[in-house]
């Protein structure tokens, strides 16, 4: 079975307490109730970037420019008890926007310090990864699910790959 080619694309942004993320609780689908990176499928005649821009309008209603992303890796995940879950993901950051991000049907934001980024509330793997390409490591990251579909089982990086753009 193909992995589904999604994204995800984290803004960043400095306050007066250190680098902040932005993040949503997210409301509806895979995933519901998990603090999550905003993002979603790419679609048929879209490249990653293209798809970043137009989830980050439907999911948090700024706008994006693909000129402003920042590509910071890749995490492909696997999940042994339900491949049809398998994701082939291309992770963007930006720290340009137009616009105040605000709740969507799919989406509630807020702001989180990168220092202390919500990792109980987050999918298990988040913390595997997404501090150390926030930080600037460029990354290809593959991550094994348990049977659960919860935990991680196994997490394999190895340094910047080209991304899928």
């Amino acid at each position: 079975m193909t992995a589904a080619h999604v994204t995800l694309c984290f803004l960043l942004r400095d306050g007066a307490d250190g680098e902040h993320v932005l993040l949503g609780t997210k409301k509806t689908g895979f995933g519901r109730g998990k603090v999550v990176g905003v993002g979603g499928h790419v679609e048929l005649g879209e490249t990653a970037s293209q798809a970043a821009c137009r989830e980050v309008m439907e999911e948090i209603n700024v706008v994006v420019a693909a000129e402003d992303l920042i590509p910071a890796g890749t995490v492909d995940f696997v999940f042994p008890a339900r491949p049809d879950w398998n994701m082939a993901t291309t992770v963007f950051l930006t720290r340009t926007w137009e616009g105040e991000p605000s709740e969507s049907d799919e989406i509630a934001p807020a702001w989180f310090p990168v220092t202390a980024l919500p990792v109980d509330r987050m999918w298990a793997d988040a913390e595997h990864w997404l501090p150390a390409m926030i930080a600037g490591r460029r990354i290809a990251v593959r991550v094994a699910l348990a049977a659960d579909n919860e935990n991680v089982a196994d997490v394999h990086t190895i340094d910047w790959v080209e991304p899928r753009l």
